[in-house]
Order: C-alpha cells, then structure tokens, then sequence
C-alpha cells in the first residue's frame, strides 16, 4: 500500500466494489510504480483480498518522477469527484435494468435502492391539483397481507409489525440484526405528537 494515500474506504464500499467485480470481472487494473508500490487503486485491491483473488491485473507506471506520483495520486481521486451526472439519462438508465426479468441486482451500480427512488421519483415532496386523485378511482389493491414480494437479494413482506407472524414469513429461521418498528406502547398522544403545528390530544375510541 501507499503510505501517501489519503484515500479512505469503508468497509461498506469495499463490499459494493467486490460486488461489481462479481458482476462485470476485474476491469480496472491497479497502477503501480517501479518499486510495485500501488499508485492507483487500493481499493480494487482491498476487494480483491476481500474475495480471496491470489493475482489481479496491474500496469506499471515507469515514467513519473516520486513528485509526479505522489500528485496523481491526489488527482486520479480528486477528479473524479468532479464528474457530475445527467439525472434524466441516469434515470433512464436505472429504470431499465430495473425491468430486467432475472436476478439482475441493480445495486451493483453503486446506487443503493433508496437513490434509485428518489431518483425515479424526483419532486420536492409537496402535491399540486395534478397531483390529487379521488380514491374512489383507485384500481383494487394487488397486494393483501401475508404477501411475500422479493426485489432481487431483498423482499417485503406486507403484515403487521407487531405480528410475530410477519417475521417468521419474511425471516423464515434467520434472525434480524435490527428492527425499526413504531409499536404504540407507552407513548401518550399529548404532548408527543402533532400535526400541521397543532399538538394532538388523547381520545376514547368505541
């Protein structure tokens, strides 16, 4: 490694990166300077380790003074920082390895699904008159509880939080690492939650 590196990367990239080399093969050589020190690449080389490669593909760069490497070693980072993205191709893009009828995992671009939501569904968050529907014109729903939906390595279960059942249907014998749940126990209305600006208070129902 380059003891002039100041590139950092997580643990979580390193996995997204060993996920594309799975994917697309080891595209990117590593650069190298006369003494084998890496230049470029790091971590390609941490994904490598990390899926158990013995040799990766590397070019030698023979012609750069020690001034020269240090440089392109700030600049072959920094630079492609600076890229921007077409957001409407980008978009595009997405959207059709999305309809992909396979395994396809499309977070393999380095977008997390998330991103790719936002990205597919750009707005400020806020409703105009187009925006509005009458629900009495709604379709009938396509999906019902108990409902198992599978979106490449992830599936959503459609249940009750609260149900034990909804866990062992979406987990089977797995265990979670960490469940985000808003069960309303112990938690009085007042005082707590509002709306609109208006605290809400607490009622009987029937």
């Amino acid at each position: 490694m380059n003891p002039y590196n100041s590139r950092t990367h997580s643990k979580r990239q390193v996995r997204q990166i060993a996920d594309s080399m799975k994917a697309f093969g080891f595209t990117n050589p590593i650069l190298l300077d006369e003494s084998n020190t890496i230049i470029a690449g790091h971590g390609r080389v941490s994904a490598a380790k990390l899926l158990g490669f013995a040799q990766v593909p590397t070019i030698r760069l023979e012609n750069l003074s020690p001034e020269q490497i240090r440089a392109y070693v700030i600049a072959d980072n920094r630079l492609a920082e600076k890229a921007g993205w077409d957001k409407a191709i980008l978009a595009i893009e997405l959207q059709h390895l999305l309809t992909i009828e396979s395994e396809f995992d499309v977070t393999v671009t380095g977008f997390e699904i998330a991103e790719i939501d936002l990205l597919l569904s750009p707005g400020d968050g806020t409703l105009d008159g187009d925006d509005l529907f009458d629900s009495r014109e709604m379709l009938a729903p396509v999906t019902r509880a108990g409902d198992l939906w599978k979106l490449g390595r992830h599936q959503i279960v459609c249940g009750s939080a609260m149900e034990q059942e909804s866990y062992f249907r979406l987990l089977g014998q797995k265990r979670a690492d960490v469940v985000f749940i808003d069960p309303p126990y112990n938690v009085p209305i007042a005082g707590n939650v509002s709306g609109k600006g208006a605290r809400l208070r607490e009622t009987s129902g029937a």
